[in-house]
């Protein structure tokens, strides 16, 4: 005689136990961050910088103060970062290297990280923000 005779529903379990197992899958893909949906390793880095709310910026003018006198004008804190925005028209784009370099450099020896973000724009311009970005996960990231 056969357990299923025996016992009746016997094989009804089975089907509750791969229904679970099936819901379980489900909801486990579902949880996935989109990243690993992307294909996306793990540990991958997003290039896109982590920028924070200003606490003060800078413009360079005429007859304004430098950005070293600005500078020093700020409160100090360990945790600011200075970050050098520059923006080009295409095929700006050594000129707008060679202009932050230069704000860079004015610095001489600045108190602060820095960092320099340049991208595409519709009219060259450049500014600094002192901020609170992360200098953690910068010194990881390459720009």
């Amino acid at each position: 005689m056969s357990p299923s005779r025996l016992i009746p529903n016997a094989n009804g379990w089975q089907l509750i136990l791969a229904d679970l197992a099936l819901i379980l899958f489900l909801v486990t893909l579902a949880a996935l961050p989109s990243s690993f949906a992307d294909g996306n390793p793990e540990g991958e880095r997003s290039q896109k910088p982590t920028i924070s709310a200003s606490q003060a910026l800078y413009r360079p003018i005429a007859g304004g103060p430098t950005l070293r006198e600005w500078l020093g004008d700020q409160p100090r804190d360990p945790r600011a970062t200075l970050t050098i925005f520059a923006t080009y028209r295409p095929g700006g784009e050594a000129q707008a290297w060679q202009a932050s370099e230069r704000l860079v450099s004015s610095l001489n020896d600045p108190q602060v990280a820095v960092r320099t973000i340049i991208s595409r724009g519709r009219e060259d311009h450049i500014y600094a923000s002192l901020a609170y970005d992360s200098v953690a996960d910068l010194a990881d990231s390459t720009f």
